[in-house]
């Protein structure tokens, strides 16, 4: 064999090469979003010239990028007409129910991409370079634009959860939901409980949205809100369950148990706690999804993780809770980590 040459299915430097080119895939998504290029295509199959009109871009621009998100899967083309892939029919053309265009202005945040560009020191550090708490500093506007987008990514699992809450459950119920966001989770609940009402926790900003959310659903008459930190505020209660929704990956193992204690203490004997989170297997690099999410936590938390079911299991036996369950949510890399006071 000459030297340099590799065999037949051996070793292939592809996937380097994928790796680092892929900021071109997330950028050309959110060009096309900001340019409305999917509601463009959903108005009917066009060429580049005619999709450029339609936005008011360049032809050759235009052209290019519908190009490469045709190479990527989201455009199909026939000639020199682009019509909707089944995934951008569903999720990217902003008329559809289902569609996830407006998460990519959270997504897109710089909070949340900007020190990825300072990765290298942040292992070294292992901790953000954002300031203060990183992603958890104090009235940080990121989530209120994380309520305001995040919404239909989130909508999917709220149905579950509030499933997973109110099993065996029903008639009146107190319902506190901390970090509450855009307050789906604890809506949902409401909605699948007619006698449940629903207690809001979060920033004065982001209660204005998850209040909104409530009059849409048409809950607002059980739904009330308490502004401040879920590690200061006066919770109130007692309830008879605790929604803690993405919200403990933000932190260490002992502030997640003291939070945890301030849960319990907040519940009626009997009540429940559930914790949804990104739950990688054991070995942590699996699955995907949820195993990743750990790289967010390091790059926008100071000392924020993705948690293994028995790290999750552990912090609430240490915080006095029993028959601890796992409960895996269909169709998304979530679980729901359950309780009882």
């Amino acid at each position: 064999m000459a030297t340099g040459t590799m065999p037949a299915g051996g070793p292939s430097p592809a996937l380097i090469f994928d790796l680092l080119t892929s900021h071109a895939r997330t950028s050309a998504l959110c060009a096309a979003i900001e340019l409305d290029l999917f509601r463009a295509v959903g108005d009917g199959p066009a060429d580049a010239s005619t999709l450029a009109q339609r936005i008011g871009s360049s032809v050759r621009g235009t052209r290019i990028l519908c190009d490469f998100l045709t190479i990527q899967g989201l455009l199909v083309k026939d000639g020199l007409v682009y019509s909707h892939s089944e995934t951008s029919a569903v999720f990217l053309d902003p008329r559809s129910p289902r569609s996830l265009a407006s998460t990519a202005q959270f997504l897109s945040n710089p909070m949340l991409n900007e020190p990825y560009q300072h990765l290298a020191g942040i292992v070294r550090q292992g901790r953000t370079v954002l300031p203060g708490q990183g992603s958890v500093e104090p009235e940080n506007p990121a989530w209120v634009v994380f309520a305001h987008s995040m919404a239909p990514m989130m909508a999917p699992v709220a149905g579950p959860l509030g499933k997973i809450v109110l099993e065996g459950r029903g008639g009146p119920m107190e319902v506190l939901d901390i970090a509450a966001g855009h307050g789906l989770f604890g809506i949902e609940v409401a909605k699948q409980n007619p006698q449940a009402r629903v207690t809001a926790l979060d920033w004065a900003p982001v209660l204005e949205v998850a209040s909104e959310n409530a009059r849409k659903a048409g809950v607002e008459g059980r739904f009330s809100t308490l502004a401040g930190s879920a590690f200061d505020v006066d919770y109130g209660g007692p309830y008879d369950a605790v929604l803690l929704t993405n919200f403990l990956h933000h932190f260490d193992h002992a502030t997640c148990v003291g939070l945890l204690k301030r849960v319990r203490a907040a519940l009626k004997p009997g009540g429940v706690s559930a914790t949804l989170e990104f739950v990688p297997n054991e070995d942590r690099v699996s699955p995907p999804m949820a195993a990743a999410f750990s790289m967010t936590m390091l790059i926008t938390t100071e000392s924020g993780d993705a948690y293994t079911f028995s790290e999750l299991s552990a912090m609430h036996r240490e915080a006095g809770f029993e028959d601890i369950q796992a409960h895996a949510v269909p169709m998304s890399p979530h679980t729901v980590v359950t309780g009882r006071a």
